[in-house]
């Protein structure tokens, strides 16, 4: 490694050459890549060198031992940063990283139009029964277009879960194209923070009672996996759609088919899933109430592109020193203050402020 040389590496691809471009400017940054398939013997020297490590968020996309935890960490001593390729960090270990000194953030925000225009899409898609019409007409000849009879979805009542950047960029939609009435179940904000969001602050199960259409736009973690389950499904009108543009394993698959096989719910619209991407066999896909997309929402030209440029500023930033805006940990930062000045030689700037 050559004097004052900062090591950023990833695994398999990036999401975007966007963040190649931005981070090879810079001279003093050495960019490595590992294949998921790379022996141990290749991977090493690349581990014990880095200082930072843009990763996929993406579970069945990375090999278990790329991911952020404990065992990786033990291999990458240098390590400062776990930067994910967007809002999620499933393939991250958070408290490991915490308990390391290693600070981790993420890029929420650079795909939320991309993901709240595919909720939307969804929505429009599940209300007017685009997808249902589209397959029966490929199937067979003739059709009773009074079978696939639709709704109006202008004046109908949306429930958002999580309204976060894309939450809330969905809510403005709603109201906007559609003037729908927004609520919203978020424990971390306020009623008046919620009400500048553009929406009106309830608690779960009131949402899923109220709602004509509730989606999902909240992070998985230990608080919100398995959130939506059968007693939850339960509790939604028979004609409302359940959309989901978060991560799987927020939503339990089988009570969800149960919902719909039964006729509980009207249909749903999913673009994530517990295991990616799901097999053409999985039951969900059989109906024809549900349509599909495989964790594409967020997956767009510009979103990409803005991802990849936000991610490799963010970690410039970082490795000159400089506190990250989208810092998941920040109770990691003492630990990670001080080792930054044991590699480094000079305190981040947040560090130096604090004495």
């Amino acid at each position: 490694m050559t004097r004052g040389e900062k090591r950023i590496f990833y695994v398999e691809y990036l999401a975007d050459q966007s963040f190649a471009d931005v981070i090879t400017r810079r001279a003093d940054i050495r960019l490595d890549r590992i294949a998921n398939a790379a022996s141990e013997e290749e991977a090493r020297p690349i581990l014990a060198a880095a200082h930072a490590y843009q990763i996929i968020s993406a579970r069945d996309e990375l090999a278990p031992r790329f991911f952020a935890d404990a065992a990786l960490l033990a291999r990458a001593p240098n390590l400062l940063a776990v930067s994910t390729h967007g809002a999620g960090y499933d393939t991250v270990d958070l408290e490991a990283c915490t308990k390391a000194g290693v600070l981790v953030v993420n890029q929420a925000g650079g795909n939320a139009e991309a993901v709240a225009e595919h909720a939307l899409a969804l929505l429009l898609c599940l209300t007017k029964r685009i997808v249902e019409s589209d397959r029966r007409m490929r199937r067979a000849p003739g059709i009773d277009r009074n079978a696939y009879m639709g709704r109006d979805a202008v004046g109908k009542t949306i429930g958002i879960v999580g309204i976060g950047h894309v939450g809330t960029r969905l809510a403005a939609l709603c109201r906007g194209l559609l003037q729908m009435r927004v609520l919203a179940f978020d424990p971390y904000l306020s009623a008046e923070e919620i009400a500048a969001r553009g929406a009106e602050k309830v608690e779960l199960d009131e949402l899923l009672r109220r709602s004509d259409y509730v989606s999902i736009n909240c992070p998985l973690t230990g608080e919100t996996r398995g959130m939506i389950g059968a007693r939850e499904l339960a509790l939604m009108q028979p004609h409302a759609y359940f959309i989901t543009t978060a991560r799987g394993g927020i939503h339990d698959e089988a009570a969800l088919e149960a919902a719909l096989r039964e006729g509980r719910i009207a249909g749903a619209g999913l673009d994530v899933w517990e295991k990616e991407p799901p097999p053409p066999d999985h039951p969900l896909l059989q109906l024809d109430t549900v349509i599909a997309s495989p964790h594409t929402a967020g997956v767009t030209r510009e979103a990409r592109a803005n991802i990849g440029r936000i991610a490799a500023e963010q970690l410039l930033d970082l490795l000159d020193g400089k506190r990250p805006p989208r810092l998941l940990n920040p109770e990691a930062w003492p630990a990670y203050s001080r080792r930054f000045e044991r590699i480094f030689g000079t305190a981040p700037e947040q560090g130096r402020q604090g004495r």
